[in-house]
């Protein structure tokens, strides 16, 4: 079974490992994306992900297809947040099934990777140098308050 959800609710990292566990399976590999105090030299006070939902589930399954094919049947499950999340709280759970652990790892960063190149998710980080939507990896453009292009905050 595949998990794939999108979701405005804090995130259960229980329900990710609970749906990639099976008898046959003897690794289960699990990631937490924690919402860290800064990105780039910049602090950040609390971030805002958003998404179009069914197309980021879909990117999500199709992910996990790969992951699966790649990695000896592994199991996937990615639970990502939306909405508002202050420092601390987990934005992304992915837990991937195996029967060794070397493809429950391999999968389990591979589709952290994945996820982080394909997936229609936006994050806009909050902090007292401004407002920045990170656009990709290592990617950012400063905006205003009301979110325009060339902002300080």
């Amino acid at each position: 079974m595949t998990l794939c959800r999108v979701t405005s609710d804090p995130l259960d990292p229980r329900a990710a490992k609970t749906a990639v566990v099976d008898r046959a399976h003897g690794a289960v590999a699990t990631f937490h994306g924690v919402v860290r105090d800064h990105h780039e030299g910049r602090q950040v006070s609390r971030i805002e992900y958003s998404a179009y939902a069914p197309m980021a589930e879909e990117v999500f399954r199709s992910i996990a297809a790969e992951a699966a094919a790649r990695f000896g049947g592994a199991a996937i499950a990615v639970l990502h947040r939306i909405g508002g999340l202050r420092v601390g709280e987990v934005s992304l759970v992915v837990a991937a099934g195996s029967v060794h652990r070397r493809e429950a790892l391999a999968a389990c960063t591979f589709v952290v990777d994945e996820i982080k190149k394909r997936a229609p998710i936006w994050k806009k980080e909050f902090g007292h140098d401004g407002v920045f939507w990170i656009e990709g990896p290592g990617e950012c453009a400063a905006t205003d308050a009301a979110g325009r292009p060339g902002g300080d905050g």
